[in-house]
């Protein structure tokens, strides 16, 4: 049953290499965007944010390990959940909390990175890696 929820689906070469090139360049960015915080994973955030540090443990989790994911292509949608919603929350951060714009003209903070972030994580969590992939590797493809 689990084996099943990673089998890739189907999709053309053309398809398959753009989502590869997807996966090299957000994959990347993940790994820098999660390095910093996967080397103090409980305490990244300031002494004084709400966010408990188990919390900020699963989003540093999320990015750099779901980063690595998308670069391999292994166990993507599961990757993939885990960064859908630790991209939901920083939009919710960004966007409610702190009261940014979606994108700011002077360069400063916004939720334009994060919901974009967010949205590519429900695309491959949805479509998958590709055939381009550890997952079709070792999982294999739907019918």
């Amino acid at each position: 049953m689990l084996k099943s929820c990673f089998k890739v689906q189907s999709v053309p070469v053309c398809s398959s290499v753009a989502l590869l090139i997807l996966r090299l360049i957000v994959g990347v960015a993940f790994l820098y965007h999660g390095y910093g915080k996967i080397i103090a994973p409980f305490s990244w955030m300031p002494p004084d944010s709400p966010v408990p540090g188990f919390f900020q443990f699963l989003a540093a989790l999320s990015e750099f390990g779901g980063g690595v994911c998308l670069i391999i292509g292994l166990v993507v949608p599961l990757a993939m959940l885990g960064l859908a919603f630790t991209m939901a929350v920083a939009t919710y951060m960004h966007a409610v909390v702190m009261g940014d714009p979606f994108v700011n003209m002077t360069g400063g903070s916004s939720y334009e990175l994060a919901l974009v972030y967010f949205a590519i994580s429900l695309v491959f969590f949805a479509i998958g890696p590709g055939t381009f992939s550890l997952d079709r590797i070792i999982f294999g493809s739907k019918k």
